[in-house]
């Protein structure tokens, strides 16, 4: 489990200040335990918890959904960049050296990982048919060290206090308003509105049908990719179509300016059989008109009759009857053998209130799989049982013919099975190989995307992998492909382009051509008007894509802040809250989309956290943990001011570094001076241009002038201004040079070596290792409290009032 349970119930909750990335401690001394926030959508509960999550110095947050993982990943990356955040989900692993939060969704949560704080998002799913065990197991046994969260419906309220009667409930009121509307046909339907159906030809029907009433119509279903997801979701976003046609996938998560919800009908096929939604179910998906304090409205499609006013006041309230037991399945495993495993998945649980999970799909298919011979003769220790377990859980992504699924993970476990443990590579070929085709209606493209899925689930298994082996890259391109192929398919069958974007195409291709001689992304959005661009679009597509998804190293920055891709300037550092966390303004926006826009901002923020993070990584090894609050104030300075101290302004922590700090501090790179404290390895020229990069973006400095260069021991200070960015480069101020710190402090040295005489010569070599002139060298020492005449220099002061001098 994630840390162990805490039986306190002191839980405090509220709305947390500014999550500053530098804290070097979590926000509580003491263990807070368990708090449940429970209310209905738009009440800010995931909001919070992510914000309480980065007050801690480590946490982790579990999702319902794949693409809301994602979606909360790239907003918390922009906060505290790449470097402290890992992606895990079923088909994704995004994981630095050294993450500091974890989002995942539910069932992939690292369960052995030690986290300060740990949320589950969605928690009442616990009662759900499929997948309630796992959110089971995680509320009864997933702790964060320091705090734990569940966020969810109050639905659960009774049972949660039943079997985590130590937490602290919290219930949190919707920021909107909610209320029926009357039954409406398609024609009458306001903009902004929702339709919810529950099948996929169900929602194509009624796209079609908006598409020829209404122009046109986004399409959200579970099916989607990630990137085709946020295509259609760009178009509905951005205003070019007024209507969403979507499953009960817009239930969870999706932020979208909705109005309206419709629904198209009452019942859903749910694995089993066809069954009336639940009160709560509706509401959880109604609850998605309305966004933060805007008002939203929802009712029914005709020909279906309006909702009686028992269904419709529960809504408004927010009032349902309470689960009355939540699914669980063993989660302690036996692996001795096939059948004690079985017998360990089948044990029934001891509370009254639990219901035993025995049709999982994992379950289902390690049943099948033991009783087919070829498998079952290879069952001969505990490893190749646990391997044949691990194989059952990769998704039936397809849910067309459970057979024909089993009998790919029956190839999977024979050949890594077979000797080698790997798996065939040219079997994995001839499977992409027959994947990999954009060709085909929508149905064909959305199932070689469930196709694709099993690989990039697969890719996540390295160990399954021969070395070197690129299968996670080769997967993920072609779902890229297939993504792109199946939003054209979409827009071109549900969008009358005709009708609803006549205006619209000629002012983006307007744009387009005024952007086409500055912008790498020109000509992007005349992918969804002009087909006789679509070769160059998709290139532009490919590269915007391409910069989403680059890793930090692919990535340049220049003195200025300008970032660069693939040999491209796109957007340039800017100010933001402070000098570690900079704000991005991409070069030339004008021609992107609200969704393509918002997607590369995000990335690029991550990447300004990244570069102020990669600065200072040596300080933040476990063994900072062992730090006083003393020694951890000098690296709160030092990141602050990008590397360099003034002795004079950190006195008080310097004085009360215990010998330990100061041996720590030195093995992370720390170098004490008598007037400078600094970090050596950020005096580079490689690391001098991120610190001017930054300080550029905040100070909005020239750093295109020619006096300035990366690592010079000098630079002439302009109009003698000692202003406060100089020590953010890392140089001091004595008017009329700023010193690079080393290089002062070597200077100090020099001086009060000679001062011990009442008058010495001017040492020459420090014309050199200062790379300035005799002019200056002389008014340098004048300013530093040196009488100098002919060539000679003495103190001005006594050698006690030299030292205290500083400049």
């Amino acid at each position: 489990m994630v840390g162990k349970p805490n039986a306190s119930n002191s839980a405090g909750w509220g709305r947390p200040s500014h999550a500053n990335l530098n804290r070097m401690r979590a926000p509580a001394d003491e263990p807070r335990g368990i708090t449940a926030i429970l209310g209905p959508t738009n009440t800010g509960k995931t909001h919070h918890a992510l914000e309480r999550m980065l007050e801690h110095r480590t946490g982790m947050i579990g999702l319902p959904l794949r693409l809301l993982a994602r979606e909360v990943y790239d907003r918390i990356t922009t906060q505290v960049g790449e470097a402290n955040v890992a992606l895990v989900t079923g088909e994704e692993k995004r994981i630095p050296k050294r993450p500091r939060y974890y989002v995942c969704t539910v069932e992939a949560m690292p369960t052995s990982q030690e986290v300060d704080f740990l949320a589950v998002d969605e928690i009442q799913l616990c009662a759900h048919n499929q997948r309630g065990h796992v959110f089971t197991d995680r509320l009864l046994n997933a702790r964060g060290r320091i705090e734990t969260w569940f966020l969810g419906s109050a639905t659960i309220r009774e049972l949660l206090q039943g079997f985590v009667p130590t937490t602290q409930l919290i219930s949190r009121p919707r920021l909107s308003t909610l209320s029926v509307g009357p039954t409406r046909s398609l024609s009458r339907l306001p903009p902004r509105s929702a339709v919810v159906a529950f099948s996929a030809e169900r929602v194509y029907e009624l796209a079609t049908q908006l598409r020829n009433k209404r122009g046109g119509t986004a399409i959200v279903l579970g099916a989607l990719s990630p990137r085709t997801r946020n295509a259609q979701v760009a178009l509905y976003q951005s205003g070019e179509v007024d209507y969403m046609v979507a499953t009960d996938a817009i239930g969870m998560g999706l932020n979208l300016d909705i109005d309206h919800v419709a629904f198209a009908d009452y019942k859903k096929f749910d694995g089993k059989q066809e069954r009336p939604l639940e009160t709560a179910e509706l509401a959880q998906i109604a609850g998605r008109a309305g966004r933060y304090l805007n008002a939203g409205t929802f009712g029914t499609l005709l020909p279906l009759p309006e909702f009686n006013q028992q269904v419709a006041r529960a809504i408004e309230t927010h009032r349902f009857p309470s689960d009355v037991r939540l699914m669980w399945r063993n989660s302690n495993l036996d692996y001795t053998s096939a059948g004690a495993l079985l017998h360990a998945l089948r044990e029934p649980p001891k509370h009254r209130g639990l219901k035993l999970m025995d049709t999982a799909d994992d379950q289902q298919a390690f049943l099948a799989l033991t009783n087919r011979t070829t498998v079952h003769e290879r069952l001969n220790d505990v490893e190749r049982i646990r391997l044949l377990w691990e194989v059952c859980q990769i998704p039936d992504f397809k849910q067309l013919w459970f057979e024909l699924h089993v009998n790919l993970l029956e190839r999977l476990f024979l050949q890594l099975t077979s000797g080698t443990e790997r798996l065939d590579e040219r079997f994995i070929d001839e499977q992409l190989l027959a994947i990999d085709d954009t060709r085909g209606d929508i149905d064909t493209l959305t199932g070689r995307i469930a196709d694709i899925r099993t690989w990039t689930y697969v890719a996540a298994h390295r160990r399954w992998l021969a070395e070197g082996h690129a299968l996670k890259e080769r997967a993920a391109t072609i779902e890229d492909r297939l993504s792109d192929a199946l939003h054209d398919k979409l827009v071109l069958r549900f969008v009358e382009r005709t009708r609803t974007t006549s205006i619209a195409t000629s002012r983006t291709r307007a744009r387009a051509k005024v952007a086409s001689q500055s912008s790498p992304f020109a000509g992007l959005l005349n992918h969804a008007f002009a087909s006789e661009e679509s070769s160059q679009t998709s290139k532009q597509v490919d590269y915007v894509e391409a910069l989403i998804n680059a890793q930090h190293e692919q990535l340049q920055v220049d003195l200025q802040g300008r970032i660069s891709f693939d040999g491209r300037r796109v957007a340039k550092l800017d100010v933001g809250p402070d000098l570690l966390h900079p704000g991005v303004r991409l070069m030339t926006a004008s021609d992107l989309g609200p969704g393509v826009h918002s997607r590369i901002q995000r990335r690029l923020l991550a990447f300004g956290r990244d570069l102020a993070l990669s600065l200072f990584v040596p300080l933040h090894t476990p063994a900072a943990d062992e730090l006083t609050p003393a020694a951890r104030g000098i690296i709160y300075q030092l990141e602050r001011n990008l590397g360099s101290i003034i002795v004079e302004q950190a006195s008080a922590q310097l004085l009360a570094l215990t010998e330990r700090d100061r041996q720590l501090l030195t093995s992370f790179g720390v170098r004490f001076g008598r007037r400078v404290v600094y970090l050596p390895r950020l005096l580079l020229p490689s690391s001098m241009v991120f610190r001017a990069a930054l300080v550029s973006a905040r100070y909005s400095l020239p750093f295109d002038l020619p006096t300035f260069q990366p690592g010079l021991p000098s630079i002439a200070v302009l109009n003698n201004v000692a202003a406060p960015w100089w020590l953010s480069l890392g140089y001091v101020v004595a008017s009329p040079l700023a010193i690079r710190a080393d290089h002062y402090e070597a200077l100090w040295r020099q001086l009060e070596h000679l001062s011990g005489c009442r008058s010495f010569a001017i040492p020459r070599h420090l014309l050199s290792v200062l790379a300035c002139s005799q002019t200056h060298l002389e008014q340098l020492l004048r300013s530093i409290g040196f009488v100098v005449a002919s060539g000679r220099c003495r103190p001005r002061r006594s050698r006690s009032e030299q030292t205290q001098t500083r400049q």
